[in-house]
């Protein structure tokens, strides 16, 4: 029996220095190996941005060692989902790839406080996000535990 591959997730957002970070890093943190992150920007900053490292340090993840990547078609070509957080028309499309937009706040230029909520509203997507990428179950609209 061979060993399925590990999907591999690509998140990108303009500066790749707030959202794109925050789901990157939970989704290295909870997958657990199970799945393989990146992230990228379109136009990245120059360091990820301190209020993200200092919500992230609460929930126990350090950020404070990452820099902002740029996006290239390579890491689009050898990722199994892109997921967008307000990049626009900047990541590249191919055929195959699965695509999602998160709608979410830009973190750029807020404090902590306005900071919290976006990191909450991600940590939820990409647990969502893995059990969908780690399910061995069919998915089914209907699914359901209880017995019959």
């Amino acid at each position: 029996m061979s060993t399925p591959a590990v999907p591999s997730v690509l998140f990108v957002c303009v500066h790749n220095a707030g959202r794109s970070q925050m789901a990157a890093a939970f989704l290295t943190h909870l997958a657990a190996g199970r799945v393989q992150a990146r992230s990228a920007g379109s136009v990245p900053a120059d360091r990820v941005n301190p209020a993200v490292v200092e919500a992230m340090r609460e929930v126990g993840i350090d950020l404070s060692a990452e820099t902002p990547k740029v996006l290239t078609t390579e890491a689009v070509q050898s990722s199994d989902v892109v997921i967008t957080m307000g990049c626009g028309d900047a990541c590249p499309v191919f055929p195959g790839k699965r695509y999602l937009d998160w709608q979410l706040a830009d973190p750029a230029g807020q404090g902590i406080e306005a900071v919290r909520p976006i990191r909450d509203a991600i940590q939820l997507r990409v647990r969502v996000l893995i059990d969908e990428l780690t399910s061995t179950e069919p998915r089914t609209a209907e699914h359901t535990h209880s017995p019959r």
